[in-house]
């Protein structure tokens, strides 16, 4: 039941992000619960394998360049996901950071 439940929080996380960003356009809620999976799917396979390659220029940044990462992965995420787009890298990373917190404050609540 646990992991239904982490999904349907990312996916509002994603819907209300997308709703509050004018530069990222989610078409309707269930392309909200695929972009949550295809993201959470990079986030286990892709990012750990980027975040290693690019170790010396994200101690370089003090963590910094993550962000940049999670801007690509939310690009791709794009490219995959009929019905979800972004404008540009700079929307993909404020969606990352706005989707983070709205996601972290809806765990928190349904604990």
């Amino acid at each position: 039941m646990k992991p239904i439940m982490y999904l349907l929080i990312n996916s509002l996380a994603v819907y209300i992000s997308a709703y509050l960003l004018k530069g990222v356009h989610v078409k309707d809620f269930w392309v909200a619960v695929i972009v949550s999976i295809i993201l959470g799917l990079f986030n286990m396979i892709l990012k750990p394998i980027l975040l290693f390659f690019t170790l010396p220029l994200n101690i370089l940044t003090l963590g910094l360049f993550t962000l940049f990462i999670n801007g690509l992965l939310v690009l791709l995420a794009s490219v995959f996901v009929p019905g979800f787009s972004v404008d540009s890298l700079v929307w993909g990373i404020i969606f990352s950071i706005v989707m983070s917190f709205i996601s972290s404050f809806f765990n928190w609540i349904s604990k």
